[in-house]
């Protein structure tokens, strides 16, 4: 089934669109309206997003099922910081499509709800570690990698729980798997929290 969106507008550039066109993109500025990669996001101006964000929620009114328009919101929100839509939204993506490592992935970040693990209940990191762990099965990128260490650190670390891997063993991994600079960069950025000197 074709995606479309309630947009008259392209929230980027303010060109005027045509919404009834499946999956359309501003023919002035070149943007798709359907973004489904958080780097995007996490680069847009606020406002930005925030129009996008009206526009997603216009849209699975009527397409609530939708796997490509639910990770859109998904990312869209997890970008404003709020939380509890983007993992209900990360939770709808991932039944029509269980194969997107990065919908895993996010959706564990936004279960912090920008606190940090320590801070969470054991429920929600043992459901952080599924979608971790599930992520990797997909694909072992050095970013889950570390997302798991910092987890492993904050929660159990700190709290003189056992756990395997450990945090060293995962954040050994991490680098093994080419993790950058840039990603911890942008997921300390996403969680807004600090990073631990350790990591």
């Amino acid at each position: 089934m074709p995606v479309r969106i309630k947009m008259t507008s392209c929230p980027t550039c303010g060109a005027p669109l045509d919404p009834s066109e499946p999956n359309p993109t501003c023919e002035f500025c070149g943007r798709k309206l359907i973004i489904n990669d958080y780097d995007t996001f996490f680069n847009m101006p606020q406002e930005t997003a925030q129009r996008y964000s009206a526009a997603y929620r216009a849209s699975l009114e009527e397409q609530p099922d939708n796997a490509e328009m639910n990770l859109a919101a998904a990312m869209c929100y997890l970008r404003l910081h709020l939380y509890d839509l983007a993992e209900r939204a990360f939770e709808r993506a991932m039944e029509g499509d269980m194969n997107n490592a990065e919908i895993y992935f996010y959706a564990a970040v936004a279960l912090l709800k920008g606190q940090r693990p320590f801070l969470a209940g054991r429920p929600a990191i043992l459901k952080i570690e599924e979608y971790v762990n599930a992520a990797l099965m997909i694909q072992a990128r050095g970013i889950y990698y570390y997302f798991l260490s910092y987890v492993k650190y904050d929660f159990y670390f700190n709290k003189h729980l056992r756990t395997s891997p450990t945090y060293q063993e995962a954040l050994q991994s991490a680098l093994r798997a080419g993790l950058t600079t840039r990603e911890v960069e942008q997921l300390y950025a996403t969680m807004g929290t600090a990073k631990p000197a350790c990591l």
